[in-house]
């Protein structure tokens, strides 16, 4: 995880989350691309299927309290994907 300071003072931080196939990189991204940041302004995020994630925020509370419920949504999505395993094969 890396944070810097982007244009006008933004506060940026990059994530990079190995998977060790694609298909299970698009599974979790497809799993945590719907959760929007709840406040209108103030802050993006990111999601690359690769693995990558990039937030950019305005204040630094606010870039924090966005990447722990991250954290918190991967964790489980991780979890899950160890408890039933790979995806069957069609």
């Amino acid at each position: 995880c890396r944070i810097c300071v982007a244009e006008r003072g933004a506060i940026c931080s990059n994530l990079e989350v190995p998977f060790p196939s694609e298909c299970l990189a698009s599974i979790a991204l497809n799993s945590l691309a719907p959760d929007r940041e709840p406040r209108r302004g103030g802050i993006t995020k990111e999601l690359l299927v690769t693995g990558s994630v990039r937030w950019t925020a305005d204040e630094a509370r606010v870039l924090r309290v966005s990447v722990g419920s991250f954290l918190d949504h991967l964790s489980l999505v991780l979890e899950t994907m160890e408890a039933f395993g790979p995806p069957a094969e069609q």
